[in-house]
Formats: C-alpha cells, structure tokens, sequence
C-alpha cells in the first residue's frame, strides 16, 4: 500500500470521523479515528494526514494506518508478549521531533485502581480518629452515672406514682426503665422532688 498525504478538510469529534483532501486530488476520503490509534491527540480540520487507503465492507476507500503530521505517536504494548512496540513515524514527522524526547509512558490503568481505595481509607481512618477525639473531649465534665447494687435489684412491677416507690433509686430506676410512670411533672429528670 502506498503512502498518500492530505489536508483534514471536515472533523466530528463527537462521532469519532471526518473527510481527508487529498494533495494528489480527487475525492474527499473517509477517515475514520480508529485509523489514528496510535496518535496522542484527535485530529482537527487543518491537520495533515499520511494515509493509507483501502475498501471498506460497501466497496468505498477510507483512510486507515493514519498518522497526524508533527503530532507524537504513543507506545503501545502489543497484548501477547507485553513488549512494547515504538511505531515508526513518517519521515516528514521525525524530521518535526529531531532532537527532541517526545516519549509518553503508557497510562497504567492497574495502579490507580487502587487509589480511591485507599483515599476512602484513609478518610474514614482520620474521621473516626477526630469523631473519638471530640467525644471524649466533650464527655469529659459529664459524670457517668455507675449503676448500683440496688438499681440492680429493681424491676418493672407496674408501679406508676411517686408515692409506691421505697426510695429515690428505686423512683429512679422507674423513671428510666418503666413505661408509663408519673414521677416527674416538671419533666426535669429528677423524679419525687418532693417525697425524697
């Protein structure tokens, strides 16, 4: 196949093709961005493109093994041996990048899948680091109430009024644990304010 050269004259970037003048005339040919997969960017109208042609499945000539005058080309690794493959580039380009290192690791897509992993890791390590640091820093004055051997002995027997309890434990302890008590009527906490 020969090497023909032409002017991007149309480009949909959106559809991924567009339509190539070619120097020696002729009719527009259709170029298609999988013909420039080894490219480091999209084309656009100006461009000038080296071509190969050949038939398509309708029997129209597109553009294929396409490359972008003055854009580098990328290193691709061939999927068997895992080597990689530097692509040749057309004279008029290596003329374009003589003395210059227009190399480009390949993206690795397997190193960074770990990224948001650890990112979320490390988020919910810091948070919980802080939410216990402000529990604890807000707790600190409050006195925690240790149950005693009496509230221990307690249980819910249907008691309701101030006036059936034994002791403010045990008016406590009903308080706390008991649905349907009626020992608090200013709805402080406290229970019997009067009786203990």
């Amino acid at each position: 196949m020969e090497i023909e050269k032409g002017k991007l004259l149309r480009w949909i970037d959106e559809k991924g093709f567009g339509f190539i003048k070619p120097d020696n005339g002729g009719a527009d040919i259709f170029i298609h961005i999988s013909a420039l997969k080894s490219m480091s960017r999209a084309p656009v109208v100006g461009d000038i493109i080296y071509y190969q042609t050949s038939l398509d499945d309708n029997g129209k000539l597109r553009a294929v093994n396409a490359k972008i005058d003055g854009v580098s080309q990328v290193l691709t690794v061939s999927p068997i041996d895992r080597k990689p493959k530097i692509q040749k580039a057309t004279p008029s380009i290596q003329r374009h990048h003589k003395g210059q290192n227009t190399y480009r690791p390949p993206y690795k897509k397997s190193g960074f899948k770990f990224v948001p992993v650890l990112l979320v890791v490390a988020a919910v390590s810091i948070y919980g680091k802080f939410a216990n640091q402000n529990v604890s820093g807000s707790q600190q004055g409050l006195p925690i109430a240790e149950p005693s051997e009496s509230t221990q002995q307690f249980q819910c027997q249907g008691k309701v009024h101030c006036s059936e309890m034994a002791s403010y434990e045990e008016a406590a302890y009903y308080l706390q644990n008991c649905p349907g008590t009626k020992m608090d009527g200013d709805n402080d906490g406290i229970p019997c304010e009067q009786q203990f």
